[in-house]
């Protein structure tokens, strides 16, 4: 019989024999749908997403054999791969052209510091979750949403108050997506003031909401920097000022009091794109100032949202880059003149 081959290097652990994909993993129950999940972590890993009662862990294999597997055997719902970074960059590209013809989940664990390096060799057209030095929950949690993606449907014999907050959480991250899909679509926010919002179609109201400021030509500017771009630079430092502030109620207050991942992004992307300056995966993480997987989890949804959008490094093909939509740009242009009138 073939050798179950646990990679859990750091460990050294020595083969342990195989699991039939028929049978559940120990500390599991048969019950309902689970997701199958094609795994190339450690065992004790594997062992508590089965215990969670949302998957089945039908094989447990080395990277090298990830691809060749999924060709050869049965299609799994979800692909697990561990420590993502230390896959070679060939075999991890062999790996994801796998996943897309099959048209399984993905979920990988990686660290922050190769998280850009990692996440510019996954297709976007593969549903990836992602995960920067997970506890249990973050994987439970990564789990539901991989499963959910699915076309199957997920029923839980056995509830406990953990697996509802779980549930909650997505269904309010789902309440939200919706929200800013909605926000997307539109190109005024709600609130936004009459003199900002766009003229109808027609355009016969637009008279009464064009606003030009007032102008002096006979004067010379200063400098020969162009009145947009100043105006841009003048924001930018504004916009910088007020991500200071916010950082700075974390010294006089818990941090997670004022937790607003999605703000603070969109925040940083504002300002950076008004700096004419790229922003990578880990930076948006750390400028969202929460932990990295729900930053991951934020910045997915707001990318299936429309409002940002996943940007190649035209210098280096190992990195992509998060912008903005153009739609989220207006809307943030809007908001701060409004502010500044």
């Amino acid at each position: 019989m073939d050798q179950l081959i646990d990679t859990n290097l750091r460990t050294g652990a020595s083969p342990t024999p195989r699991i039939d994909a028929a049978e559940p993993w120990p500390g599991t129950a048969d019950a309902g749908y689970r997701a199958a999940i094609l795994f190339t972590g450690p065992r004790a890993i594997g062992a508590e997403l089965a215990r969670a009662s949302r998957a089945r862990v039908i094989d447990q294999v080395a990277p090298a054999r990830v691809a060749a597997h999924l060709r050869d055997m049965a299609l799994p719902d979800i692909v697990w791969l561990f420590d993502a970074e230390t896959i070679e960059e060939a075999n991890f590209a062999d790996i994801c052209d796998a996943v897309a013809a099959m048209e399984c989940g993905l979920v990988c664990e990686t660290s922050l510091g190769a998280l850009d390096r990692v996440a510019a060799q996954v297709p976007e057209t593969i549903r990836t979750e992602w995960l920067v030095d997970p506890d249990p929950a973050d994987r439970i949690v990564a789990l539901a949403s991989a499963s959910r993606s699915s076309a199957h449907v997920v029923h839980d014999a056995a509830r406990d108050e953990t697996m509802e907050r779980i549930d909650r959480l997505q269904d309010e991250v789902a309440r939200i997506s919706r929200l800013l899909g909605d926000l997307a679509g539109q190109r005024a926010l709600p609130g936004t003031p009459t003199a900002y919002a766009p003229p109808g179609e027609s355009g016969a109201d637009a008279m009464g909401q064009v606003r030009s400021p007032i102008r002096d030509f006979s004067s010379t500017p200063r400098s020969f920097e162009p009145e947009e771009r100043t105006i841009q630079r003048l924001r930018a430092k504004a916009v910088r000022r007020m991500l200071r502030q916010r950082r700075m109620r974390e010294q006089y207050f818990p941090a997670d009091l004022f937790a607003d991942p999605a703000w603070d992004m969109l925040l940083d992307l504002y300002a950076a794109r008004l700096e004419r300056q790229p922003v990578s995966v880990s930076s948006l993480c750390i400028a969202a100032a929460v932990p990295a997987t729900t930053a991951l989890r934020w910045i997915k949804t707001m990318t299936d949202a429309g409002l940002f959008l996943r940007e190649a490094d035209p210098h280096d093909g190992r990195r992509i880059f998060i912008g903005l939509a153009e739609s989220a740009h207006d809307a943030m242009g809007r908001y701060f003149e409004a502010l500044e009138e």
